[in-house]
């Protein structure tokens, strides 16, 4: 019979307690050198145009995408609204992020991403398919940071889309970052 607690493993058989770690996820992968972060440059949005960011896993990546963590700073007066879309239609122009790494710098060779960091900003162009799972309002001057826990997984040729939006006259600047690691996929 064994009795636990959230340190240490006692069984009856043995009189030596055993000490047990408990470690996060993204920390395990980063350990592995399967965990990387990245952000777009700097998005605008308002005067009737959106902005686009998300991670892009591509067709022949061979890796499943698990998304673990968004921030989405807004550095206006205006209140933005962000919607999150799982396997969308992405616009023509994308450009990819070179603002990526690696969260374990301490490999040698440092691991290569193969998820992408993609974005557009002040277009007119909205999602025509995939699916709108949730909106957040992002509050003026502040960053929102949402947790996923990896519980979003995208397939090679799917996507996790940020889709941000601003009633506002202005020309609203607004700057994403991902986390999320990579797994390769057994089929």
């Amino acid at each position: 019979m064994s009795h636990e607690n959230s340190d240490y493993i006692i069984s009856n058989k043995s009189t030596n307690p055993q000490k047990v770690v408990s470690i996060p996820v993204s920390l395990f992968e980063s350990i592995q050198g399967k965990y990387f972060v990245g952000q777009t440059e700097t998005l605008i949005v308002g005067n009737k145009s959106i902005a686009w960011a998300g991670l892009v896993n591509p067709r022949n990546s061979n890796i499943n995408l698990y998304v673990n963590v968004f921030t989405i700073s807004n550095f206006s007066d205006d209140y933005l609204t962000a919607e999150i879309w799982l396997n969308t239609n992405l616009p023509e122009k994308w450009h990819v992020s070179h603002n990526v790494s690696a969260t374990n710098t301490a490999l040698n060779p440092l691991p290569k991403n193969k998820v992408n960091i993609r974005f557009v900003s002040s277009i007119t162009t909205t999602p025509k398919c995939g699916i709108n799972v949730y909106r957040r309002i992002v509050p003026p001057n502040s960053t929102l940071v949402a947790e996923e826990d990896g519980k979003f997984i995208e397939p090679p040729g799917g996507n996790y889309v940020l889709v941000i939006k601003s009633e506002s006259p202005n020309r609203d600047k607004v700057i994403v970052a991902f986390g999320w690691w990579e797994k390769q996929r057994h089929c």
